[in-house]
């Protein structure tokens, strides 16, 4: 099963979205390596929601990169809401209760 997440950083005020078959130890990765082009220059990444979102990497990574082109804060707000339902292009996405850092 692959998932995808979506990170935030207080140090730097921003979200990351990413996917991943194992996303807390991908955090672990992110929070550690210093050398990312992106995550690495902070160390202080929250799991923020995490969803179920297929059994192939061809699907998850379509849905990541239809979330990360719409460039909107907006919308990952919503995903990080756990009160809303994912729908139309992002139905497939099964979010996974209780987050544990």
């Amino acid at each position: 099963m692959f998932y995808i997440y979506i990170l935030y950083s207080e140090s730097a005020k921003r979200h990351y979205i990413g996917h991943s078959e194992q996303p807390h130890e991908r955090l672990l990765q992110h929070n550690s390596n210093e050398t990312d082009k992106y995550t690495g220059k902070y160390s202080d990444w929250k799991l923020m929601a995490l969803f179920e979102s297929g059994d192939t990497l061809a699907d998850v990574k379509q849905i990541e990169e239809f979330i990360k082109k719409q460039k909107s804060k907006k919308l990952l707000l919503k995903l990080v809401d756990p009160e809303f339902i994912p729908a139309d292009k992002l139905a497939k996405l099964v979010r996974v209760p209780n987050l544990q850092d």
